[in-house]
């Protein structure tokens, strides 16, 4: 009895420490730290100005503001922005005109201006199209190259004289044009002055 007692006690111990050690709680692998999520801030989507049949503006800072072809320039535009607005041409089927002098010098004419950017409006695109193509045919017979360039999407006709530098074309019912004289900018930079000056007129700034 006593060897059975002694055995007894020993399972009885050893049933004991295994509970024991199946009581204390597991230690879970440390958890990775929380993941904190970046926040970007919303972008806002930049809309890229187009070329519309605009409304036509009785002011030209509304239609080529200075500051902007003076971002264009590379320079201060020095004297005066003058304007004139036309009187409707029912003989031409024009509707609205307006011409925008820039740089006009003290107390000198219009027609000092090294910068002018002209909008006018026409009863329909077809009358808009042939004023184009009858105001590139008359400088064509004066002696003046022509070639096809690109203002913005549209298509454009760069006009060279002796003396000035002209874009001219038509979108909708609305022609324009922007010309400078010869040197107002360099040669080799005029097309892409005058192209761009030709689109900035015809986008409508934002907010108006």
């Amino acid at each position: 009895m006593g060897t059975r007692t002694r055995l007894v006690t020993m399972v009885l111990a050893a049933s004991a420490a295994l509970s024991g050690c199946s009581s204390q709680p597991e230690q879970d692998p440390a958890a990775p730290p929380p993941q904190i999520p970046t926040i970007v801030a919303p972008t806002s989507a930049s809309r890229t100005p187009v070329m519309t049949d605009r409304e036509l503006l009785d002011d030209c800072e509304l239609i080529l503001p200075v500051e902007l072809v003076n971002q264009h320039l590379g320079r201060e535009l020095q004297g005066e922005l003058k304007h004139i607005i036309g009187v409707p041409e029912p003989s031409l089927g024009r509707t609205k005109k307006i011409d925008c002098y820039y740089e006009v010098p003290e107390r000198q004419p219009l027609t000092a201006a090294p910068l002018i950017i002209g909008l006018a409006t026409y009863v329909d695109e077809p009358t808009a199209k042939n004023r184009v193509a009858d105001s590139v045919n008359a400088e064509r017979q004066e002696g003046a190259s022509v070639a096809e360039v690109d203002v913005g999407k549209q298509k454009g006709q760069l006009v060279s004289t002796n003396a000035e530098r002209l874009v001219i074309g038509s979108l909708g019912k609305t022609t324009f044009v922007a010309r400078a004289k010869t040197g107002f900018v360099p040669d080799d930079k005029m097309s892409a002055f005058l192209t761009t000056l030709a689109a900035q007129s015809m986008t409508p700034i934002e907010g108006i």
